[in-house]
């Protein structure tokens, strides 16, 4: 039988394991359980002779809720009374996707105002120079 390296997986800067095995391995890391934000997962190797071999991949965890603001930016100067509107909506799972309440509502951006107003200026336009030649 052939010696085979034991990893040890850690997450953050847990000084204890959250598994240990022996390679090859198929593992499945769970982040359901985890907090939203910024952690590493470090894989230890160990060889049968005592080397070590260290990788450290820095992962993001996004399980909550997505929360969208409109009214202010990030590092924005303001003054005064500014207007928010804040949504925070939950995916569901892998099994169950939620529609209702999964979109962001936002405003008019001006530039579609500003075509609707052109494009009925210009049919009201067209109108009044149609009734004028069928009058004549």
């Amino acid at each position: 039988m052939e010696d085979k390296s034991t990893v040890f997986l850690f997450l953050d800067q847990d000084q204890t394991p959250i598994a240990e095995f022996l390679s090859p391995v198929n593992f499945e890391l769970d982040t359901r359980k985890m907090v939203d934000g910024k952690h590493e997962l470090k894989i230890i190797s160990k060889d049968p002779t005592g080397k070590e071999g260290i990788r450290i991949i820095p992962f993001e965890v996004k399980n909550g809720p997505a929360i969208a603001v409109e009214g202010i930016a990030e590092n924005a100067v303001v003054d005064g009374i500014v207007p928010l509107m804040i949504n925070a909506y939950g995916k569901g799972d892998q099994k169950r996707f939620l529609i209702t309440g999964s979109e962001t509502p936002q405003s008019i951006p001006a530039w579609i105002w500003i075509l609707l107003i052109g494009f009925l200026g210009w049919s009201i336009y067209y109108l009044i120079r149609y009734i004028n030649l069928v009058t004549i």
